[in-house]
Protein backbone atom coordinates (compact mmCIF):
# COMPACT_ATOMS: atom_id res chain seq x y z
CA UNK A 1 0.00 0.00 0.00
CA UNK A 2 1.56 3.47 -1.16
CA UNK A 3 1.08 6.48 1.18
CA UNK A 4 -1.68 8.43 -1.46
CA UNK A 5 -3.59 4.66 -0.67
CA UNK A 6 -2.85 4.68 3.07
CA UNK A 7 -3.79 8.10 3.93
CA UNK A 8 -7.09 8.22 2.09
CA UNK A 9 -7.82 4.67 3.60
CA UNK A 10 -6.95 5.91 7.03
CA UNK A 11 -9.32 9.26 6.54
CA UNK A 12 -12.32 7.66 5.00
CA UNK A 13 -13.04 5.86 7.85
CA UNK A 14 -16.25 4.52 7.67
CA UNK A 15 -17.59 6.38 4.90
CA UNK A 16 -19.05 3.92 2.08
CA UNK A 17 -18.03 4.66 -1.88
CA UNK A 18 -21.53 5.29 -1.93
CA UNK A 19 -21.38 8.12 0.85
CA UNK A 20 -18.89 9.92 -0.51
CA UNK A 21 -20.49 10.63 -3.77
CA UNK A 22 -23.61 11.47 -2.58
CA UNK A 23 -21.86 14.80 -0.89
CA UNK A 24 -21.40 17.64 -3.87
CA UNK A 25 -18.81 19.40 -2.09
CA UNK A 26 -19.03 23.21 -2.48
CA UNK A 27 -15.46 24.62 -3.56
CA UNK A 28 -13.90 21.20 -3.64
CA UNK A 29 -12.10 19.64 -6.46
CA UNK A 30 -14.26 16.67 -5.34
CA UNK A 31 -12.67 13.78 -7.68
CA UNK A 32 -9.04 14.90 -6.10
CA UNK A 33 -10.91 14.99 -2.52
CA UNK A 34 -12.88 11.84 -2.64
CA UNK A 35 -9.88 10.00 -3.60
CA UNK A 36 -8.10 11.10 -0.79
CA UNK A 37 -10.56 12.27 2.12
CA UNK A 38 -9.53 14.44 4.69
CA UNK A 39 -12.09 14.50 7.33
CA UNK A 40 -12.74 15.92 10.62
CA UNK A 41 -14.83 14.19 13.03
CA UNK A 42 -14.49 16.87 16.58
CA UNK A 43 -13.32 19.53 17.89
CA UNK A 44 -12.25 21.31 20.85
CA UNK A 45 -10.44 24.73 21.82
CA UNK A 46 -7.77 24.57 18.91
CA UNK A 47 -7.71 21.37 17.93
CA UNK A 48 -9.70 19.02 15.31
CA UNK A 49 -9.71 15.73 15.40
CA UNK A 50 -10.06 13.01 12.77
CA UNK A 51 -12.28 9.66 12.43
CA UNK A 52 -9.11 8.04 13.80
CA UNK A 53 -8.40 10.34 17.21
CA UNK A 54 -5.61 12.26 15.53
CA UNK A 55 -5.26 15.59 16.73
CA UNK A 56 -5.21 18.51 13.99
CA UNK A 57 -3.77 22.08 15.31
CA UNK A 58 -6.53 24.16 13.46
CA UNK A 59 -4.62 27.16 11.86
CA UNK A 60 -7.61 28.93 9.97
CA UNK A 61 -10.19 29.05 12.73
CA UNK A 62 -12.07 26.50 10.66
CA UNK A 63 -13.16 28.40 7.49
CA UNK A 64 -11.94 32.13 9.14
CA UNK A 65 -14.81 31.65 11.50
CA UNK A 66 -14.46 30.05 14.71
CA UNK A 67 -12.98 32.77 16.66
CA UNK A 68 -13.49 31.72 20.06
CA UNK A 69 -11.88 28.03 19.43
CA UNK A 70 -14.01 25.09 19.26
CA UNK A 71 -16.57 23.27 21.20
CA UNK A 72 -17.32 26.34 23.67
CA UNK A 73 -19.26 24.91 26.51
CA UNK A 74 -21.17 28.67 27.23
CA UNK A 75 -22.01 28.69 23.64
CA UNK A 76 -22.88 24.56 23.80
CA UNK A 77 -25.02 25.25 26.25
CA UNK A 78 -26.83 28.07 25.40
CA UNK A 79 -28.11 26.53 22.16
CA UNK A 80 -29.14 23.53 24.09
CA UNK A 81 -30.95 25.60 26.03
CA UNK A 82 -32.66 27.58 23.49
CA UNK A 83 -33.44 24.79 21.48
CA UNK A 84 -35.54 23.12 24.14
CA UNK A 85 -36.91 26.58 24.67
CA UNK A 86 -37.87 27.94 21.47
CA UNK A 87 -36.47 26.45 18.74
CA UNK A 88 -38.14 28.66 15.95
CA UNK A 89 -40.33 31.63 15.54
CA UNK A 90 -41.00 33.89 12.21
CA UNK A 91 -39.65 37.80 12.42
CA UNK A 92 -42.16 38.75 9.23
CA UNK A 93 -44.73 40.59 10.94
CA UNK A 94 -43.65 38.71 14.05
CA UNK A 95 -40.64 39.07 16.71
CA UNK A 96 -38.49 37.05 19.87
CA UNK A 97 -36.73 38.68 22.92
CA UNK A 98 -33.12 37.64 21.60
CA UNK A 99 -33.04 39.14 18.32
CA UNK A 100 -33.63 42.44 19.68
CA UNK A 101 -31.47 41.59 22.58
CA UNK A 102 -28.52 40.89 20.01
CA UNK A 103 -29.11 43.69 17.76
CA UNK A 104 -28.57 46.35 20.41
CA UNK A 105 -25.42 44.02 21.95
CA UNK A 106 -24.09 44.54 18.57
CA UNK A 107 -24.21 47.97 18.55
CA UNK A 108 -22.75 48.37 21.39
CA UNK A 109 -19.64 47.43 19.81
CA UNK A 110 -19.65 49.19 16.67
CA UNK A 111 -18.69 53.46 16.13
CA UNK A 112 -22.12 55.38 17.82
CA UNK A 113 -22.89 56.26 14.15
CA UNK A 114 -24.71 52.35 13.68
CA UNK A 115 -28.07 52.08 14.74
CA UNK A 116 -29.76 49.17 13.29
CA UNK A 117 -28.94 45.41 12.69
CA UNK A 118 -30.82 43.48 9.57
CA UNK A 119 -30.20 39.68 10.31
CA UNK A 120 -29.18 37.33 7.69
CA UNK A 121 -27.68 33.73 7.27
CA UNK A 122 -24.54 33.68 6.11
CA UNK A 123 -22.12 36.25 4.30
CA UNK A 124 -23.21 35.75 1.42
CA UNK A 125 -26.62 36.75 2.25
CA UNK A 126 -25.67 39.55 4.27
CA UNK A 127 -23.72 41.21 1.10
CA UNK A 128 -26.58 40.78 -0.84
CA UNK A 129 -28.37 42.37 1.42
CA UNK A 130 -26.22 45.56 1.55
CA UNK A 131 -26.53 45.70 -1.94
CA UNK A 132 -30.22 45.84 -1.57
CA UNK A 133 -30.23 48.64 1.13
CA UNK A 134 -28.17 50.79 -0.98
CA UNK A 135 -30.12 50.58 -3.58
CA UNK A 136 -33.52 50.92 -2.22
CA UNK A 137 -31.92 53.71 0.51
CA UNK A 138 -30.92 55.75 -3.08
CA UNK A 139 -34.71 55.37 -4.16
CA UNK A 140 -36.52 56.35 -1.01
CA UNK A 141 -34.79 59.78 -0.95
CA UNK A 142 -35.45 60.33 -4.62
CA UNK A 143 -32.28 59.32 -6.55
CA UNK A 144 -33.29 55.88 -8.32
CA UNK A 145 -30.87 56.65 -11.05
CA UNK A 146 -28.01 55.73 -9.01
CA UNK A 147 -28.14 52.02 -9.68
CA UNK A 148 -24.26 51.25 -9.97
CA UNK A 149 -22.58 49.19 -7.70
CA UNK A 150 -18.54 49.46 -8.18
CA UNK A 151 -16.12 46.24 -6.57
CA UNK A 152 -12.75 45.45 -6.73
CA UNK A 153 -10.64 43.11 -8.18
CA UNK A 154 -10.26 40.09 -6.49
CA UNK A 155 -12.46 40.82 -4.22
CA UNK A 156 -14.61 38.42 -2.57
CA UNK A 157 -18.56 38.89 -1.41
CA UNK A 158 -20.18 35.59 -1.12
CA UNK A 159 -21.52 33.17 -3.98
CA UNK A 160 -24.94 35.31 -4.17
CA UNK A 161 -25.80 36.69 -7.91
CA UNK A 162 -24.70 40.10 -6.15
CA UNK A 163 -22.03 39.11 -4.32
CA UNK A 164 -20.34 37.17 -7.31
CA UNK A 165 -21.03 40.23 -9.55
CA UNK A 166 -19.46 42.75 -7.23
CA UNK A 167 -16.45 40.59 -6.79
CA UNK A 168 -13.73 39.79 -9.17
CA UNK A 169 -12.47 36.28 -8.28
CA UNK A 170 -12.52 35.26 -12.40
CA UNK A 171 -13.01 31.43 -11.03
CA UNK A 172 -16.31 32.25 -9.11
CA UNK A 173 -17.58 34.32 -11.77
CA UNK A 174 -16.92 32.82 -15.62
CA UNK A 175 -19.26 30.22 -15.92
CA UNK A 176 -22.10 31.96 -14.13
CA UNK A 177 -23.48 34.30 -17.04
CA UNK A 178 -23.78 38.34 -17.52
CA UNK A 179 -24.08 38.90 -14.06
CA UNK A 180 -26.16 41.38 -12.60
CA UNK A 181 -25.86 44.99 -15.06
CA UNK A 182 -24.13 48.14 -14.39
CA UNK A 183 -21.38 46.70 -12.16
CA UNK A 184 -17.42 48.07 -12.37
CA UNK A 185 -14.57 47.05 -10.40
CA UNK A 186 -11.45 49.12 -8.91
CA UNK A 187 -7.93 47.32 -9.77
CA UNK A 188 -6.87 44.90 -6.34
CA UNK A 189 -3.67 46.47 -5.07
CA UNK A 190 -1.56 43.56 -4.61
CA UNK A 191 1.89 44.39 -6.55
CA UNK A 192 4.95 41.48 -5.85
CA UNK A 193 7.38 44.48 -7.30
CA UNK A 194 6.59 47.42 -4.56
CA UNK A 195 4.92 45.54 -1.53
CA UNK A 196 6.32 42.22 -1.33
CA UNK A 197 7.51 41.01 2.77
CA UNK A 198 5.59 44.26 3.82
CA UNK A 199 4.77 43.92 7.80
CA UNK A 200 1.19 45.21 8.35
CA UNK A 201 0.19 47.80 5.69
CA UNK A 202 2.00 48.32 2.52
CA UNK A 203 3.17 51.88 2.16
CA UNK A 204 2.99 51.74 -1.61
CA UNK A 205 -0.77 51.75 -3.03
CA UNK A 206 -2.98 54.33 -1.81
CA UNK A 207 -3.30 56.11 -4.85
CA UNK A 208 -4.79 53.27 -6.80
CA UNK A 209 -8.33 54.28 -4.51
CA UNK A 210 -7.73 57.42 -7.10
CA UNK A 211 -9.03 55.35 -9.68
CA UNK A 212 -11.91 55.43 -8.27
CA UNK A 213 -12.38 59.04 -9.66
CA UNK A 214 -11.75 57.52 -13.03
CA UNK A 215 -14.63 55.14 -12.99
CA UNK A 216 -17.10 57.93 -11.43
CA UNK A 217 -15.52 60.29 -14.40
CA UNK A 218 -16.96 57.32 -17.05
CA UNK A 219 -20.17 56.70 -15.23
CA UNK A 220 -21.01 59.85 -13.96
CA UNK A 221 -21.17 59.78 -10.45
CA UNK A 222 -24.95 60.36 -9.85
CA UNK A 223 -25.63 56.96 -11.09
CA UNK A 224 -23.30 55.03 -8.57
CA UNK A 225 -25.21 53.73 -5.45
CA UNK A 226 -22.54 51.94 -3.55
CA UNK A 227 -18.95 50.71 -3.66
CA UNK A 228 -18.11 47.38 -1.55
CA UNK A 229 -14.53 46.56 -0.61
CA UNK A 230 -13.28 43.78 1.99
CA UNK A 231 -11.15 45.96 4.44
CA UNK A 232 -9.14 43.07 4.08
CA UNK A 233 -9.45 41.01 1.04
CA UNK A 234 -8.99 37.51 2.89
CA UNK A 235 -10.69 34.70 0.41
CA UNK A 236 -8.08 35.68 -2.72
CA UNK A 237 -5.16 35.22 -1.04
CA UNK A 238 -4.79 37.96 1.71
CA UNK A 239 -4.42 41.40 0.11
CA UNK A 240 -3.81 44.05 3.02
CA UNK A 241 -4.64 47.83 2.18
CA UNK A 242 -2.02 50.54 2.04
CA UNK A 243 -1.51 52.95 4.12
CA UNK A 244 -4.21 55.67 3.58
CA UNK A 245 -6.06 53.48 0.76
CA UNK A 246 -9.45 52.71 2.54
CA UNK A 247 -9.04 56.63 3.95
CA UNK A 248 -9.42 57.64 0.60
CA UNK A 249 -11.91 55.41 -0.47
CA UNK A 250 -14.33 57.48 2.03
CA UNK A 251 -13.72 60.77 0.71
CA UNK A 252 -13.97 60.38 -2.50
CA UNK A 253 -17.62 58.12 -2.02
CA UNK A 254 -18.49 61.05 0.86
CA UNK A 255 -17.89 63.71 -1.94
CA UNK A 256 -20.26 62.04 -4.39
CA UNK A 257 -22.93 60.91 -1.96
CA UNK A 258 -21.94 56.99 -2.57
CA UNK A 259 -22.61 54.71 0.34
CA UNK A 260 -19.28 52.68 1.30
CA UNK A 261 -19.95 49.37 2.17
CA UNK A 262 -17.00 47.19 4.27
CA UNK A 263 -17.49 43.89 3.49
CA UNK A 264 -16.30 42.65 7.35
CA UNK A 265 -17.43 38.93 7.13
CA UNK A 266 -13.68 38.05 7.84
CA UNK A 267 -12.65 40.94 9.60
CA UNK A 268 -15.23 41.31 11.94
CA UNK A 269 -15.08 40.17 15.86
CA UNK A 270 -11.46 40.44 16.52
CA UNK A 271 -9.48 39.49 13.75
CA UNK A 272 -7.51 42.36 13.44
CA UNK A 273 -7.18 43.34 17.25
CA UNK A 274 -10.17 45.49 17.46
CA UNK A 275 -14.18 44.13 17.33
CA UNK A 276 -14.46 45.47 13.31
CA UNK A 277 -11.61 46.97 10.67
CA UNK A 278 -14.02 50.00 10.44
CA UNK A 279 -12.32 50.67 14.19
CA UNK A 280 -8.68 49.22 13.64
CA UNK A 281 -8.35 51.17 10.29
CA UNK A 282 -10.08 54.16 11.41
CA UNK A 283 -12.50 54.55 8.78
CA UNK A 284 -16.26 54.79 8.91
CA UNK A 285 -18.64 52.78 6.11
CA UNK A 286 -22.14 53.31 5.90
CA UNK A 287 -23.06 49.86 6.27
CA UNK A 288 -21.10 46.88 7.42
CA UNK A 289 -21.25 43.13 6.35
CA UNK A 290 -20.76 40.42 9.02
CA UNK A 291 -20.95 36.98 9.28
CA UNK A 292 -18.95 34.07 10.30
CA UNK A 293 -16.95 35.36 13.49
CA UNK A 294 -20.92 36.29 14.81
CA UNK A 295 -21.49 33.03 16.53
CA UNK A 296 -18.03 31.77 16.04
CA UNK A 297 -19.02 29.56 13.13
CA UNK A 298 -21.27 27.58 15.42
CA UNK A 299 -24.96 28.41 13.64
CA UNK A 300 -25.36 30.07 10.32
CA UNK A 301 -25.78 33.66 10.91
CA UNK A 302 -24.83 36.96 9.62
CA UNK A 303 -26.02 40.45 9.55
CA UNK A 304 -25.82 44.22 8.42
CA UNK A 305 -25.27 46.92 10.08
CA UNK A 306 -26.68 50.66 8.56
CA UNK A 307 -25.97 53.94 9.81
CA UNK A 308 -28.51 55.54 11.63
CA UNK A 309 -29.33 58.02 7.78
CA UNK A 310 -30.02 54.57 6.13
CA UNK A 311 -32.22 53.38 8.41
CA UNK A 312 -34.29 56.27 8.71
CA UNK A 313 -34.91 57.46 4.60
CA UNK A 314 -36.91 54.29 4.62
CA UNK A 315 -39.27 55.41 7.75
CA UNK A 316 -41.89 57.23 6.00
CA UNK A 317 -45.21 56.67 4.60
CA UNK A 318 -48.19 54.78 6.41
CA UNK A 319 -46.68 52.75 9.41
CA UNK A 320 -48.95 49.80 8.38
CA UNK A 321 -46.49 49.60 5.19
CA UNK A 322 -43.52 47.23 4.84
CA UNK A 323 -40.67 49.39 4.64
CA UNK A 324 -38.19 47.10 2.83
CA UNK A 325 -39.71 44.23 1.07
CA UNK A 326 -36.94 41.39 1.83
CA UNK A 327 -35.39 39.31 4.44
CA UNK A 328 -34.95 35.39 5.23
CA UNK A 329 -36.92 32.61 6.67
CA UNK A 330 -34.18 32.36 9.16
CA UNK A 331 -33.63 35.67 10.06
CA UNK A 332 -32.55 36.12 13.34
CA UNK A 333 -32.77 32.21 13.70
CA UNK A 334 -33.40 31.84 17.71
CA UNK A 335 -30.38 29.40 17.93
CA UNK A 336 -28.39 31.73 15.86
CA UNK A 337 -29.00 34.13 18.58
CA UNK A 338 -28.48 32.32 21.73
CA UNK A 339 -25.51 31.24 20.11
CA UNK A 340 -24.34 34.99 19.23
CA UNK A 341 -25.52 36.35 22.78
CA UNK A 342 -23.49 33.53 24.75
CA UNK A 343 -20.08 34.28 21.57
CA UNK A 344 -20.54 38.02 22.69
CA UNK A 345 -20.06 36.90 26.77
CA UNK A 346 -16.94 35.58 25.49
CA UNK A 347 -15.55 37.97 23.59
CA UNK A 348 -15.81 40.65 26.55
CA UNK A 349 -15.09 37.81 29.58
CA UNK A 350 -11.97 36.92 27.92
CA UNK A 351 -10.84 39.72 26.10
CA UNK A 352 -10.59 38.53 22.71
CA UNK A 353 -12.00 41.14 20.62
CA UNK A 354 -8.81 42.87 21.60
CA UNK A 355 -6.26 39.63 21.78
CA UNK A 356 -4.60 40.16 18.06
CA UNK A 357 -3.62 43.53 18.86
CA UNK A 358 -1.25 41.59 21.82
CA UNK A 359 -0.22 38.96 19.67
CA UNK A 360 0.02 40.26 16.52
CA UNK A 361 4.32 41.30 17.44
CA UNK A 362 4.38 38.01 18.03
CA UNK A 363 2.64 36.90 14.89
CA UNK A 364 4.13 39.10 12.27
CA UNK A 365 7.52 37.91 13.70
CA UNK A 366 6.94 34.13 13.00
CA UNK A 367 5.42 34.88 9.67
CA UNK A 368 7.79 36.49 8.45
CA UNK A 369 10.42 33.73 9.87
CA UNK A 370 9.25 31.71 7.09
CA UNK A 371 10.85 34.04 4.49
CA UNK A 372 14.27 31.74 3.34
CA UNK A 373 11.93 29.00 2.76
CA UNK A 374 11.82 27.64 -0.54
CA UNK A 375 9.59 29.18 -3.26
CA UNK A 376 8.38 31.80 -0.59
CA UNK A 377 8.06 34.83 -2.90
CA UNK A 378 6.05 37.22 -0.30
CA UNK A 379 4.61 37.11 3.42
CA UNK A 380 2.01 39.72 4.37
CA UNK A 381 0.39 40.02 7.81
CA UNK A 382 -2.30 42.10 9.29
CA UNK A 383 -3.61 41.22 13.16
CA UNK A 384 -3.74 37.57 13.36
CA UNK A 385 -3.65 37.10 9.54
CA UNK A 386 -1.21 35.99 7.73
CA UNK A 387 -0.39 34.64 4.12
CA UNK A 388 2.25 32.78 2.30
CA UNK A 389 2.32 33.03 -1.54
CA UNK A 390 4.62 30.61 -3.74
CA UNK A 391 6.45 30.46 -6.76
CA UNK A 392 3.91 28.68 -8.97
CA UNK A 393 4.97 26.19 -10.54
CA UNK A 394 5.31 26.63 -14.94
CA UNK A 395 3.15 23.74 -15.58
CA UNK A 396 0.72 23.92 -13.00
CA UNK A 397 -0.41 27.10 -10.85
CA UNK A 398 -1.63 26.29 -8.12
CA UNK A 399 -0.23 22.38 -7.31
CA UNK A 400 2.05 23.90 -4.78
CA UNK A 401 0.12 25.37 -2.27
CA UNK A 402 -2.22 21.72 -2.87
CA UNK A 403 0.31 19.91 -1.77
CA UNK A 404 1.55 22.29 0.90
CA UNK A 405 -2.34 21.68 1.96
CA UNK A 406 -1.71 17.79 1.86
CA UNK A 407 1.16 17.78 3.27
CA UNK A 408 0.44 19.87 6.34
CA UNK A 409 -2.51 18.03 7.25
CA UNK A 410 -1.30 14.47 6.80
CA UNK A 411 2.16 14.90 7.93
CA UNK A 412 1.76 17.73 10.22
CA UNK A 413 -1.47 17.60 10.94
CA UNK A 414 -2.11 21.29 10.79
CA UNK A 415 -4.95 22.95 9.02
CA UNK A 416 -4.44 25.44 6.49
CA UNK A 417 -6.13 27.21 3.61
CA UNK A 418 -4.82 27.74 0.08
CA UNK A 419 -5.86 29.61 -2.91
CA UNK A 420 -4.22 29.29 -6.09
CA UNK A 421 -0.66 29.54 -4.73
CA UNK A 422 -0.77 31.34 -1.40
CA UNK A 423 -1.17 29.54 2.33
CA UNK A 424 -3.31 31.99 4.33
CA UNK A 425 -3.45 31.12 7.97
CA UNK A 426 -5.69 33.01 11.07
CA UNK A 427 -6.26 30.91 13.58
CA UNK A 428 -9.37 31.32 16.81
CA UNK A 429 -8.43 33.95 18.84
CA UNK A 430 -7.72 32.06 21.99
CA UNK A 431 -4.58 30.59 19.94
CA UNK A 432 -1.02 31.08 22.23
CA UNK A 433 2.25 32.02 21.99
CA UNK A 434 3.39 28.31 21.74
CA UNK A 435 0.71 27.69 19.76
CA UNK A 436 1.68 30.19 16.85
CA UNK A 437 5.43 29.09 17.12
CA UNK A 438 3.86 25.52 16.29
CA UNK A 439 1.67 26.86 13.82
CA UNK A 440 4.96 28.15 11.47
CA UNK A 441 7.05 25.58 13.11
CA UNK A 442 4.68 22.95 10.86
CA UNK A 443 4.64 25.47 7.37
CA UNK A 444 8.50 25.72 8.14
CA UNK A 445 8.66 21.71 7.70
CA UNK A 446 5.95 21.81 5.06
CA UNK A 447 7.50 24.55 2.90
CA UNK A 448 11.18 22.96 2.84
CA UNK A 449 9.90 18.97 2.19
CA UNK A 450 7.66 20.53 -0.73
CA UNK A 451 9.48 20.71 -4.27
Amino acid sequence: MNDLTRHATLAQSDLTDAQLRAFWMPFTANRQFKAQPRLLARAEGMFYYTPEGRQILDGTAGLWCVNAGHGRKPIVDAIARQAAELDFAPTFQMGHPLAFQLAERLLQILPRDFAQVFFTNSGSESVDTALKIALAYHRARGEGHRTRLIGRERGYHGVGFGGISVGGIAANRKVFGAMLPGVDHLPHTHDLQHNAFSRGQPKWGAHLADELERLLALHDPSTVAAVIVEPVAGSTGVLIPPDGYLQRLREITAKHGILLIFDEVITGFGRLGKPFATQYFGVTPDLITVAKGINSGTVPMGAVFARQGIYDAFMQGPERMIELFHGYTYSAHPLACAAALATQDLYRDEGLLERASELASHWEDGLHSLRDCRNVIDLRNIGLVGAVELAPRPDAPGARAYDALVKAFFDESLLIRVTADIIAVSPPLIVSRAQIDEIFGKLRRVLQAID
